[in-house]
């Protein structure tokens, strides 16, 4: 007989791993297991990022990932307190190299203060320099809550704390088919099947997949980036003590390069964002045909493309040349040398894409008959996992009757 469960939350990113430890706190009786296809947690997004704890400066006042930044944020702080986790409040300097730039470090500065961000200010090029000293620019924003942490350790205490709950982690139990049978879903992986009343689905990069297994038709596809690090070696290593961000450019949907010193003290420099061929492949020449097939036959791509040439040509240029992409370093931290630059690793974004090439930037979460799916994390994503897994479980709440 198939094991029977209430819940079956499927992906043990931070996402997947928040919403069940919030069913299981809010429900002590039900039952919850997690279902991953990967040999241990966190093994795609959730940890491959540049590991920071954002403040909440750039979304819109009153937005969904505003508040969810906002709330999460501090109930991570709290969470990693309590677990021992080390967390370091390091600091952010958004920095205007070029006047034109100024009008939209204003607008940050407004958006960050409406959004509660305590301290903010803007500052001049040599109170920029008391924080930074290698830094330059014409004006720079500071957010002083900003802060790093090691996400794949989080993750690890996440599921730690759903199995001294009584949930069960399934790893290597990738979901292979599901359908309705009754009051609830038959379940099969390549572990075992089992019966759920009710399926979660957190399955990030293969979100749209999984929606499309049960069932559910999305007007929307998983377009993947590949964004690539770098890092500072030698005497380069000192030349940044926190984050360091530039301007984004609001035509592109992305932030753009920036360095950041990491809970290991190690400072890297990335992610860029660039198609890739290949939604779990973590090199910059990975290739899988059926995603490659995937994202080149989806037509918002080219849509997109053809909206942000310039600006993508940019992007790949600086991928394939190191001369470029240190140029664009030395715009910030002038010292820098070729000879301090080397390519680290590299992390895949689930970027959600319509037909018509529009990104969705908010959370997306969208309902089967028998299953819940967040079709969109970005980030803040991390930050704010805690917080999207309390209303996740309470759509699951009200979507399944829980009790």
């Amino acid at each position: 007989m198939p094991a029977r469960v209430d819940v079956a939350v499927v992906g043990a990113g931070l996402v997947g791993l928040a919403a069940a430890r919030q069913l299981v706190s809010r429900h002590p009786d039900l039952r919850v297991a997690v279902l991953d296809k990967e040999p241990a947690v966190a093994r795609h997004q959730s940890g491959h990022n540049s590991g920071v704890v954002h403040a909440g400066l750039y979304y819109t006042p009153g937005s969904l990932k505003a508040r969810l930044c906002r709330e999460g944020a501090s109930l991570l702080r709290e969470f990693c307190a309590a677990a021992e986790i080390p967390l370091a409040t390091r600091g952010k300097l958004v920095v205007a190299a070029e006047e034109w730039e100024l009008p939209r470090l204003a607008e940050l500065q407004r958006r960050g203060e409406e959004n509660g961000i305590a301290g903010i200010r803007e500052l001049s090029p040599s109170e920029l320099r008391e924080v930074e000293p290698h830094v330059v620019g014409v004006r720079a924003l500071h957010v002083p809550e900003s802060g790093v942490v090691d996400y794949r350790l989080v993750a690890a205490r996440l599921a730690d704390e759903l199995a001294t709950a009584g949930a069960t982690v399934q790893l290597g139990a990738e979901v292979v088919s599901a359908h309705r049978n009754g009051g609830g879903l038959t379940v099969e992986t390549r572990a075992e099947t089992l019966h759920a009343r009710a399926l979660v689905v957190c399955a990030g990069l293969q979100s749209d997949r999984m929606a499309a297994l049960l069932g559910l038709e999305s007007a929307v596809r998983v377009v993947p980036f590949r964004g690539d690090y770098w890092r500072l070696r030698g005497r380069a290593a000192s030349f940044v003590r926190g984050l360091v961000y530039p301007v984004p450019d609001p035509s592109f949907p992305f932030l753009g390069v920036h360095f950041t010193r990491g809970i290991d003290d190690v400072v890297s420099v990335g992610p860029n964002a660039v198609p890739s061929l290949a939604r779990e492949r973590y090199s910059r020449f990975g290739v899988s045909p059926r995603d490659a097939r995937d994202t080149l036959t989806w037509p918002g791509l080219f849509r997109l493309a053809r909206r942000y040439a310039k600006t993508g040509a940019l992007e790949v240029w600086r991928d394939v040349s190191k001369r470029a992409a240190v140029a664009d370093m030395r715009r910030y931290v002038p010292e820098l040398q070729a000879a301090d630059v080397v390519r680290a690793g590299c992390g895949i974004r689930a970027q959600v894409m319509t037909r018509a090439g529009e990104l969705v930037d908010d959370f997306l979460v969208e309902e089967g008959p028998s299953s819940l799916h967040v079709l969109n994390a970005p980030s803040p994503a991390a930050t704010s996992c805690l917080a999207i897994g309390r209303v996740i479980a309470e759509r699951a709440e009200e979507k399944f009757e829980l009790r």
